[in-house]
């Protein structure tokens, strides 16, 4: 390496404020990060047009726990860095049976709504592009799913993220409720045939 690199080097400036946060290279994590819509913006300005990008992303560790986020950014990749960063600080968890959702429910945010019901095994993920993700992002494979308001990308994934927030299990139902758990009853046992006696 030549003397005329070296110092370039040298003088070369640092990036600093939260824009050097996001150029650092960051450890592996938990989680599977999916980038669901990706949107360039345009703010015009007095000397023409300025273009940003807005990327929604959703995070999820296969197991009942996944986060949806926002991220905007004069480029794709920051924009994708920032949405991710925020998913992973606000995810949320809930309870799956087997492969599917514990019950039926419908998930409404602004003017979109996502309705969701359980599916019996085998079925698959029966669902739009955009909540499909958020399906496999949580690990939930057999699901049915429909969409009954708004398309807008954003709003039927923060849509089908309250949707998930109100799933409940049985056993936190019956807390609510106030009722036992009843602990499952023992199969009877076969009563064993009497002797038979013999003729001496």
């Amino acid at each position: 390496m030549s003397n005329e690199t070296l110092v370039k080097s040298e003088n070369r400036k640092e990036a600093k404020g939260k824009r050097a946060e996001f150029q650092k290279a960051r450890p592996m994590v938990e989680g599977k990060t999916t980038v669901i819509h990706v949107a360039r913006t345009a703010k015009v300005v007095k000397g023409g047009k300025r273009f940003g990008f807005r990327a929604l992303v959703v995070v999820g560790n296969g197991m009942g726990k996944v986060g949806v986020a926002i991220g905007k950014a004069n480029q794709v990749q920051l924009a994708i860095a920032k949405a991710e960063s925020h998913a992973r600080k606000h995810m949320i968890s809930f309870p799956i049976v087997g492969e599917t959702i514990p019950h039926e429910t419908i998930g409404k945010f602004g003017a979109a709504s996502v309705w969701m019901k359980p599916a019996a095994p085998g079925t698959g993920v029966i669902a739009g592009s955009g909540v499909r993700l958020l399906f496999e992002a949580a690990g939930i494979k057999d699901v049915l799913a429909k969409s009954l308001g708004s398309t807008n990308p954003c709003n039927l994934a923060y849509a089908t993220l309250e949707a998930f927030k109100q799933l409940k299990s049985k056993e936190a139902v019956n807390v609510l409720r106030g009722k036992a758990v009843a602990a499952p009853a023992e199969a009877p046992k076969a009563e064993e045939p009497a002797p038979v006696a013999t003729a001496e």
